[in-house]
């Protein structure tokens, strides 16, 4: 490693930190993605030999360890146990995502399938190498298209089963969680419009819209279009935006200022 540069290097000790791949290994993946560490990642746990890693027996145990006493399932208590064994707080967005991994059906629950699946498909076939997995899924986040994918997964995953919309409530804190990741400047002003004039379940148009407003329209509303195919739920929060001073002279007001 001494022919590379320090920021090749660093790169190459973060990525074999993080997979506990080789040294060769590491240096193959961040070739192959252009020194884009995300990238390398992406490389990495796609190759089809991962999944070669993982011992089923192995699997089974991790499932049955957190399967429920009564169904055939990983229900809430279970997860729980394994938050605490992944040192990891169960409302942390990354469990956000090893969900979106499992293609979970719903918020809470992991089948069988869905559990032994996922963890196959991340090379993972022990609590040592979830953890190690961890920081991963976390980079994963910053990656624009993972996050979209991970977005518009979120709301059939918390939605109530056999529901057409998301509950408020639930959606709310999925936004603040989900936009907390991205900073959205107007995500508060947004939960707070929808408690005081929609006070209903949000649409599958509207969740997906919202992420697209947050990404192309400016905190300061200055490229707004008026005239853009948003849900009216969106054009009315401009209006409730403008209506209440909270965008002035093309600047958010800073609420931090006001007592």
């Amino acid at each position: 490693m001494h022919k590379l540069g320090r920021g090749h290097r660093d790169k190459v000790q973060q990525f074999m930190a993080i997979t506990g791949a080789s040294e060769k290994v590491a240096l193959h993946a961040l070739k192959a993605s252009d020194w884009h560490l995300e990238g390398a990642f992406d490389v990495f746990y796609s190759q089809p030999q991962i999944k070669a890693f993982t011992d089923s027996r192995h699997l089974e145990e991790l499932y049955s360890r957190y399967k429920d006493p009564y169904v055939d399932m990983i229900m809430a208590d279970g997860i729980s146990v394994l938050c605490n064994d992944l040192q990891v707080d169960p409302q942390d967005i990354v469990m956000l995502v090893v969900s979106w991994h499992m293609k979970a059906a719903t918020m809470c629950e992991f089948s069988k399938q869905e559990f032994i699946s996922g963890l196959q498909a991340l090379g993972i076939d022990s609590l040592e190498k979830f953890r190690e997995r961890i920081q991963f899924m976390r980079t994963e986040l910053k990656d624009e298209q993972k996050f979209r994918e991970i977005y518009n997964f979120a709301f059939g995953w918390a939605k109530e089963k056999g529901q057409k919309s998301l509950a408020l409530d639930t959606a709310i804190g999925m936004w603040q969680l989900l936009f907390a990741e991205k900073q959205w400047a107007l995500v508060d002003h947004w939960c707070q419009f929808l408690q005081a004039r929609h006070n209903k379940a949000i649409s599958r148009d509207t969740w997906s819209q919202l992420l697209e407003f947050a990404k192309t329209v400016d905190p300061s509303l200055s490229n707004y279009d008026a005239e853009g195919a948003w849900p009216y739920l969106i054009d009315e929060f401009v209006e409730y935006l403008n209506e209440n001073n909270i965008i002035q002279k093309g600047q958010p007001i800073d609420w931090s200022l006001k007592r």
